[in-house]
C-alpha cells in the first residue's frame, strides 16, 4: 500500500504527551545493565593499579649512603681549600712585611715618591712657564744709587764711643738724686734709719766705685773688689738703698755667692747695713740668695715678666759668670784680686 494511502497518525495537541513518549525505553539486549555485573569480579584497571603500587618500592634504589659519602668528601675538600687559602694569606702578609723592611722595598718606595715629586715639579714648571709667557713685561727704569763704599764709614772707635754714651745715659735723668744719696752716705752713719736705708757710711773710694758703675757703665758691669767681702757687701747695700729710691718696690736684689758660708755673710752684712730682718730674705721678699746661676736666671726672668727690675749682685769668689746673667739691665760683679781669692779658699 502506498504511503499516501496509509492513515495519518493522529498528532496530539500541543501541551499533551503521546502514549509512545510515556512508555519506558527497553534496554538493548546487547548491552548488559550494571546490575547484571557481579560484584565478585573486579575490574581489570583496579587490579593493574594495585600490582604497580606493590612493585614500586621494590624497584626504587637506596641513595642515602651515596649522598652521605659525597657530602663528606665535599666537606673535606672545602676544609682543605680553606686551610690552603689561610696559609697563602699568611705567606702574603709575611712577604709584604719583608718587602717593606728590606732595602729593595724601601728603595722602591723612595723611587716611587721621587717619581711622583718629579712629575709634580714638571707640571708646576710648565704652569709657571705658561704664566710667564702670558705676562706683559715692562722695562723698568734703572736708578743708579751711590755705593755704600763711596760713603765715609764711621770708625769702630766712634761706634763704640756712641754705644758707651748710650749706656752711660741710662741714669742720666736721675743723676742729681744719685749724687745726693752718695754725698749723704759719706757723712756720719744713721744707725736708726728706716729699713732699706743705709745705716753705715761709705768712704770716697766706695763713692767713686758707685759713680763709675752708675754713670760710666750704665748699671751693668764689673768693679774691682774692696779687698774684703764685708766692704763689698757695704757697697752693695748702698746700691740697694739708692735703687730703692729710684724704683721703689718694683725691684728685687738677687745675690749669687755659690757657697752657704758666703751667703750667710751676705745675709748678715745686708741685715746690719740696711736694718733688715730674716723675713726680708726669701722668694717673696726684697733679697733672694742663690748658690747656682741657673736658678738666679730663672728668677730674674720671672721678675721681668711681671714688670719688675732684678738687681744681680755677684760675689767676688765666683770664678765665672753664666752668660745669660749678662743679658739683664742691672748687675754688679765684684772682681777679686789674687790675694783675696787665695785667702777665701784658705778659709773654706
Amino acid at each position: 500500500m502506498p504511503e499516501t494511502d496509509l492513515p495519518l497518525r493522529k498528532q496530539p495537541p500541543p501541551g499533551q504527551t503521546s502514549p509512545e513518549q510515556l512508555a519506558p525505553e527497553q534496554p538493548s539486549p546487547q548491552q548488559p545493565s550494571p546490575e547484571q555485573l557481579s560484584p565478585e569480579q573486579p575490574s581489570n584497571n583496579s587490579a593493574d593499579s594495585q600490582s604497580d603500587l606493590l612493585a614500586a618500592p621494590q624497584d626504587k634504589p637506596d641513595l642515602d649512603p651515596l649522598l652521605q659519602v659525597a657530602l663528606t668528601e665535599l666537606q673535606q675538600r672545602r676544609d682543605q681549600l680553606e686551610a690552603e687559602i689561610k696559609d697563602l694569606s699568611n705567606r702574603k702578609s709575611q712577604l709584604e712585611k719583608e718587602l717593606s723592611s728590606s732595602f729593595a722595598g724601601q728603595s722602591d718606595a723612595i723611587a716611587r715618591r721621587v717619581k711622583g715629586f718629579q712629575d709634580y715639579l714638571t707640571g708646576a714648571l710648565q704652569d709657571l712657564a705658561q704664566s710667564v709667557e702670558q705676562l706683559e713685561l715692562v722695562v723698568q727704569p734703572v736708578v743708579v744709587q751711590p755705593s755704600p763704599l763711596d760713603q765715609p764709614n764711621s770708625t769702630p772707635e766712634a761706634a763704640a764711643q756712641g754705644n758707651a754714651l748710650a749706656v752711660a745715659d741710662t741714669f742720666k735723668p736721675d743723676e742729681s738724686l744719685i749724687r745726693e744719696c752718695l754725698e749723704q752716705f759719706l757723712s756720719q752713719p744713721d744707725f736708726y734709719a728706716d729699713p732699706w736705708k743705709l745705716r753705715r757710711s761709705l768712704d770716697p773710694r766706695d763713692k767713686e766705685l758707685l759713680e763709675d758703675w752708675f754713670f760710666n757703665q750704665g748699671g751693668r758691669g764689673a768693679q774691682p773688689s774692696r779687698n774684703s767681702r764685708t766692704r763689698n757687701i757695704l757697697v752693695a747695700a748702698a746700691l740697694i738703698a739708692i735703687l730703692g729710691e729710684l724704683y721703689g718696690d718694683r725691684f728685687q736684689s738677687l745675690v749669687l755667692a755659690g757657697e752657704p758660708e758666703r751667703l750667710g755673710e751676705w745675709r748678715r752684712g745686708l741685715q746690719d747695713a740696711l736694718g733688715l730682718a730674716r723675713e726680708d730674705f726669701g722668694p717673696s721678699s726684697g733679697i733672694v740668695l742663690f748658690e747656682r746661676g741657673e736658678a738666679l736666671v730663672e728668677r730674674a726672668d720671672r721678675l721681668e715678666e711681671r714688670g719688675e727690675v732684678p738687681l744681680i749682685l755677684i760675689d767676688a769668689a765666683q770664678r765665672s759668670v753664666e752668660i745669660p746673667v749678662l743679658q739683664f739691665p742691672l748687675w754688679l760683679a765684684f772682681a777679686a784680686g789674687p790675694q783675696e781669692r787665695f785667702e777665701d779658699e784658705e778659709l773654706l
